[in-house]
């Protein structure tokens, strides 16, 4: 089985036993301690906590949550509907984040290292449902690139 049908298969098999718990992302999430959006990567002292929300968890799904992720994305995916209006918003709005970041911390990015993320509903002003997306990253100045301070040259003494 290709890689992206052997991930597939084990999505199915981790969405099976969510949904044979009954809980939502946002349950388990409160029964971990974990973000949300974070459920699914799983580390060691997570185990126990996710094996007490999801009784029905395999020894094998667990050791293979445990494996780091390959960070990739499929470009088909941007066709989901979800996933393209996120891009959208990112990108129509992108700019002006970027400028209040700077303005706000100066020259440098967002982490999606040292990140959180969560989705949230909330009632709006008009009693409709509404969704929060909020993304919680560490901030990274840019540092001045300065030769005396890249450690992977050797000293070089001028005369």
């Amino acid at each position: 089985m290709e890689a992206s049908g052997e991930k597939a298969a084990v999505v199915r098999r981790l969405m099976e036993a969510k949904e044979v718990s009954g809980k939502t992302f946002s349950g388990i999430a409160a029964e971990t301690g974990l973000t949300n959006v974070y459920v699914a990567q799983l580390k060691a002292d997570t185990v126990p906590a996710l094996r007490a929300a999801l009784p029905t968890l395999t020894d094998d799904l667990i050791e293979l949550m445990m494996q780091p992720p390959f960070r990739s994305y499929h470009p088909n995916i941007v066709h989901e509907p979800a996933i393209y209006r996120l891009n959208e918003a990112v990108m129509h709005f992108g700019e002006s984040i970027k400028e209040i970041i700077n303005e706000e911390f100066g020259d440098g990015i967002m982490s999606a290292i040292d990140f959180y993320c969560s989705v949230d509903k909330v009632e709006g002003a008009d009693g409709k449902d509404r969704v929060v997306v909020t993304f919680d990253g560490k901030y990274l100045p840019y540092t001045e690139q300065k030769s005396e301070h890249m450690m992977s040259r050797p000293t070089r003494k001028t005369s």
